[in-house]
């Protein structure tokens, strides 16, 4: 744990209990402050009353106490609209700030040469996976490396801070939007796309809330940025512009002239101007595709900005265990292959999953995006089929209408067995049954990792041979 002093002998407001709002509540109360904890629902209030956190209604308490509202990021902080509480805190002049934004002010209140080193991951897909496999190749080459943030381990759960220490954290536009302390010693965007727009107000609210990121770094500090779309090559050439951070772009779609391309799999390092081939990430079997072939290269030019030697960036790449719901070969049964791809939530993610196979029997579905599975129309000829589970059953078989065989299965367990029947008697050598939704889980799962676990045990209670070597995102 991080204890958090900065509120020591002072109120302070915690709102929502999940895994971040526990953490924080716990470093606060470490730090000595006086932790006034909520949550509307009733299981989480339990949960924190048991570690012994100190329950309080925060609707019906006197709002002049309070030093801080320290918020957790699934609430809403301006859009749709201001949370209540949220509103409360700004009418009594009340600073709300997040888990992350805690964080640095403790990392900032430490003197210049004490401080750790932090590693900043955002972007639309893909940054789980680039913050742990940086959390790897960090810890084989002996650094004492702690990773979290959205992913896993809530940041203030993490162990003490200390000068020889590197803070791999994922940020999430929600948490973002909380954070005005954090300067990170190399930042990573990764991608932009649209998602999360209507706690963001649009695309412009979400793309600013990404570049947060960026903020607070000073020369001797880098900023990696994937330059395959327009919105991070804008991002890129104005920070390149500004002159503070050093700025390094890599590709998976473009060979560059300086930077760090990933072409056809093939790691190109051309940091010093020429391009000199590092390794071929065939050799790194958890990471296929060019979505990876993206996090590889980000993650390579993030640990050679940190000072690492580009022979072992690669070995360890190529000993990244792979993380679980993204791309995770699961299971076997009578030579059809199981993958779980439950965290691709929206249509660019799942796109990812269908450019890495050829042909797939799909499971899609759950609680959609605006977009829906339209932008996966250039790819509905690998689908031998696909099943439609939850809430997008009705509008995706609309739009696969015509263009790919589908069957309306509702449930998980339906569509797994029915793809398990289709692909063994398809007489395809090693078919691939994918779940990869390309939706939000809320409508049958609490989250996207509960819906891949129902995968899995489903996979293992048909007979499956368990064949994952994936990360836990809790590890």
């Amino acid at each position: 744990m991080i204890p958090i002093t900065e509120y020591a002998g002072r109120d302070v407001a915690v709102y929502g209990l999940g895994r971040t709002g526990l953490a924080a509540a716990r470093a606060l109360k470490a730090g000595r402050a006086r932790v006034h904890a909520w949550d509307d629902n009733e299981a989480s209030r339990a949960k924190a009353e048991a570690e012994g956190i100190p329950l309080s209604d925060l609707n019906k308490r006197d709002w002049q106490s309070f030093a801080a509202l320290v918020l957790s990021p699934g609430i809403p902080l301006t859009h749709p609209q201001p949370h209540r509480l949220v509103r409360l805190a700004q009418m009594t002049n009340v600073p709300v700030v997040g888990d992350i934004e805690l964080f640095a002010r403790a990392v900032q209140s430490m003197p210049q040469r004490g401080r750790p080193k932090i590693i900043g991951i955002t972007g639309t897909n893909g940054k789980s996976t680039t913050t742990a496999l940086i959390g790897h190749i960090l810890k084989e080459c002996g650094i004492d490396a702690r990773v979290g943030g959205n992913i896993g381990t809530g940041v203030l759960d993490l162990p003490p801070l200390h000068a020889n220490a590197y803070y791999v954290l994922e940020l999430s536009s929600y948490q973002l939007d909380l954070v005005k302390s954090l300067r990170c010693d190399v930042s990573v965007m990764l991608n932009v796309s649209p998602d999360h727009l209507d706690r963001h107000g649009g695309m412009k609210g979400y793309v600013d809330a990404k570049k947060r990121i960026f903020n607070n770094q000073q020369p001797g500090d880098t900023a990696v940025i994937a330059v395959d779309d327009m919105y991070t090559q804008s991002i890129a050439m104005d920070l390149a512009s500004r002159g503070r951070a050093r700025v390094i772009q890599v590709s998976s779609e473009f060979a560059l002239g300086r930077g760090v391309s990933a072409i056809d799999g093939k790691l190109f390092d051309s940091l010093a101007g020429n391009a000199v081939r590092v390794g071929d990430l065939a050799g790194a079997p958890t990471l296929p595709g060019r979505h990876n072939y993206q996090n590889a290269a980000a993650a390579y030019a993030a640990c050679r900005a940190l000072g690492l030697d580009a022979g072992r960036i690669f070995g360890a790449l190529t000993t990244f265990p792979g993380l679980a719901h993204r791309m995770e070969q699961v299971g076997q049964i009578d030579g059809v292959r199981f993958v779980n791809d439950s965290k691709a939530t929206n249509a660019q993610a799942a796109e990812q999953a269908l450019r890495a196979y050829p042909r797939v029997y799909w499971i899609a579905g759950g609680v959609p995006k605006a977009e829906g599975i339209e932008p996966l129309s250039p790819f509905f000829d690998r689908l031998a089929k696909a099943y439609l589970i939850g809430e997008a059953a009705d509008a995706f078989a609309k739009t696969l209408d015509g263009k790919a065989d589908y069957k309306r299965t509702k449930t998980l367990e339906a569509a797994i067995s029915s793809a398990l029947e289709d692909a063994r008697n398809s007489g395809e050598e090693n078919p691939i049954v994918l779940l990869s939704p390309a939706c939000a889980s809320f409508d049958q799962f609490k989250d996207f990792e509960a819906r891949g676990d129902a995968f899995k045990t489903i996979v293992a209670d048909l007979g499956g041979q368990i064949v994952s070597r994936s990360l836990k995102e809790t590890a």
